[in-house]
C-alpha cells in the first residue's frame, strides 16, 4: 500500500514538473509574439493586478532590484503599457498605472483559444474535482511565495 502511494507521488511531481515546464514554455512563446520578454511578460501580469503600484512594491514582491524594476518599467513604458505618474502630495514618489486596454489589445489574442481550451477541459471534471484542483493550486502558491521569499531575504 505504502509503495502505491509513493508511486502516485513520483508520478504526480513529474505530472507537476511537466506542467510547470509546458506553463514557462507556452509564456515565453506568448511573450516572443507579443514583442516581450518571458520575464517583463510576467512582470506585466503582476502590474495588472493593480491600479496602480510604486516601484517598491514592485521589488517587494518580485525580489528584484529597484535598479532592474526601473528598466522593467522602462521597457514597458516604451510599449505603452504601463504609465509613471507622480503623485501630487509628494513628487518625488512615482506610482506605475497599467496600461489595461492596450496590455488586453496586446496579450488577448494569445489567450483566447487558451482560455476556451482550459474550460472545455475543466468541464470534464466535477466540482469536487474543481475544488480539489483549486486547493492544490492556493496551497501550492502559498508554499512557493514563502520559498520565493526566504531565498530573497538571503
Amino acid at each position: 500500500m505504502r509503495e502505491n502511494k509513493e508511486s502516485k507521488l513520483l508520478l504526480f511531481r513529474l505530472a507537476s514538473k511537466q506542467y510547470s515546464d509546458a506553463s514557462i514554455f507556452m509564456h515565453e512563446a506568448i511573450a516572443r509574439k507579443a514583442g516581450l520578454s518571458g520575464a517583463d511578460h510576467k512582470y506585466l501580469g503582476l502590474i495588472l493586478q493593480h491600479k496602480s503600484i510604486t516601484a517598491g512594491d514592485i521589488s517587494k514582491l518580485t525580489g528584484l532590484t529597484t535598479g532592474a524594476v526601473t528598466g522593467l518599467i522602462d521597457r514597458l513604458e516604451e510599449k505603452n503599457l504601463v504609465q509613471r505618474q507622480f503623485v501630487k502630495s509628494d513628487r518625488r514618489k512615482v506610482v506605475v498605472v497599467p496600461n489595461v486596454e492596450n496590455s488586453m489589445n496586446l496579450l488577448k489574442p494569445f489567450f483566447d483559444d487558451l482560455q476556451q481550451k482550459t474550460i472545455g477541459l475543466l468541464e470534464t471534471f466535477s466540482e469536487q474535482e474543481i475544488e480539489t484542483i483549486k486547493r492544490y493550486f492556493t496551497e501550492a502558491t502559498v508554499i512557493m511565495k514563502e520559498t520565493a521569499d526566504q531565498l530573497n531575504q538571503k
